[in-house]
């Protein structure tokens, strides 16, 4: 079986014809960018950090490997479990980028997503 291929972008960045699958990975829709600019082809927005999470990540405490280890105890419950179980498939079919609005995609919820799905 060959491993899944699952590249990681900013969603602000142009859509490019070797993307496969785009799916946002965001709970919000990121700002000033059209539906019809971002084409994404999926939203699981069960998939996102929560809210407490982000805002701890983000704090004076937050550190990466402690919010990686939360967001994936997060990952754990039924429907988040469940919309990255639909991701797992849509990367197994061909490839998916996975976007995000964060500024450092590589210490951001996308790289522990992207970790998981290639697994």
């Amino acid at each position: 079986m060959t491993k899944p291929d699952v590249r990681v972008r900013r969603v602000y960045d142009p859509p490019s014809a070797d993307d496969g699958t785009r799916v946002l990975v965001d709970r919000l829709w990121p700002r000033g960018l059209s539906k019809e600019t971002a084409e994404v082809d999926e939203w699981p927005k069960a998939l996102t950090p929560s809210a407490e999470l982000r805002r701890w990540y983000h704090g004076p405490s937050g550190e990466f490997e402690e919010f990686a280890r939360r967001y994936e105890s997060e990952l754990a419950a039924p429907e988040a479990a469940a919309a990255l179980e639909d991701v797992r498939t849509l990367a197994r079919a061909g490839r998916i980028t996975l976007l995000t609005a964060a500024k450092d995609p590589d210490r951001s919820h996308t790289a522990v997503l992207r970790r998981l799905l290639l697994a």
